[in-house]
């Protein structure tokens, strides 16, 4: 058993299918093919089912090609402590974050992080929160921000800071004259969320149950198409269709003029999100998580007056 063959299971097990897998690897099909036979025959058990259209773990193969990742994470590790005079904030490193939090984040600690350690690139992509969980877990992402709560099994998670949620609207809007909102304030207006999947949909709702039935009736409250964006809500509330929520960060990134829309906190107490950061706890470039976290704690998270 080698480690290049556990690290062969592992690609052929997030792939299933071995020419990926091997391309991956950059190896050959065939390559591959014999390296994981063989590494079956040896442990005497079948990691995967094959068929014409995919290439599928076994249960027991589930198993072990879990605590092959594991000793894959641990043998970076190993190699981590061994060159002690290596800099760990010198390699890229990966960064994903949920699509409310990404655009209106990476532009205010990007340059922070740029300014304590200039030698590390930075590799940034935005996603639903499964989609991230799943690409942390397979060690195609270093570190990714998301919203508490979040579990998962061996990965740290540290809350970064709160976000208040705020309402958007028309300058003319009835809603405007109030210098703070109450949830059933918003009842018998539009109100426009995001689509199924984004989990600040389900945080609003959350703090916001009396939406449901007008989602559930197809009445006041709308739901944007699939893939929208909290920036594609905004520009529907300029064009008068209606009224949204956001977080904070996102509405003060409005590129609308002040007398177009406005935005009115919440009544206390408020509702809001924690913004953290989750990382494999086998993850071995602790100075890089840690310059990450004080460049996004230097950004000054606005609250509203």
């Amino acid at each position: 058993m080698t480690l290049t063959e556990l690290r062969y299971i592992v690609t052929l097990a997030q792939e299933q299918h071995f020419g990926r897998a091997a391309e991956r690897c950059f190896v050959s099909q065939p390559t591959l093919s014999i390296a994981v036979k063989k590494l079956e025959d040896e442990l005497g058990v079948a990691l995967f089912e094959r068929s014409k259209s995919r290439v599928q773990s076994t249960p027991l193969g589930d198993e072990i090609i879990a605590q092959a990742q594991q000793v894959l994470e641990q043998t970076a590790r190993i190699k981590e402590m061994a060159s002690a005079g290596k800099d760990q904030l010198s390699s890229p490193l990966n960064i994903g974050a949920i699509f409310t939090i990404g655009p209106f984040l990476f532009p205010h600690f990007i340059p922070q992080l740029q300014h304590i350690a200039p030698d590390m690139p930075l590799y940034v992509e935005e996603g639903y929160t499964a989609t991230l969980r799943k690409r942390l877990r397979k060690g195609e992402l270093d570190a990714i921000i998301v919203a508490l709560p979040f579990n998962e099994p061996d990965v740290v998670t540290q809350a970064l800071y709160d976000e208040p949620f705020v309402v958007l609207m028309t300058k003319d809007h009835p809603l405007a004259a109030q210098s703070t909102i109450l949830p059933e304030d918003l009842n018998g207006h539009d109100v426009m969320l995001l689509g199924e999947g984004h989990c600040f949909r389900d945080q609003i709702l959350k703090a916001c149950p009396n939406l449901r039935p007008s989602l559930e009736n197809n009445n006041a409250s709308r739901t944007a198409a699939e893939g929208s964006s909290l920036d594609t809500l905004r520009h529907m509330v300029a064009s008068g269709l209606g009224i949204t929520i956001l977080p904070l960060s996102a509405a003060e990134a409005s590129a609308y003029a002040p007398d177009v829309l406005v935005t009115r906190p919440f009544a206390q107490p408020a509702p809001q999100r924690t913004v953290a950061l989750a990382w494999r706890a086998s993850f071995p470039r602790h100075k890089a998580i840690d310059r990450l976290r004080q460049a996004i704690n230097q950004c000054q998270i606005s609250k509203p007056e």
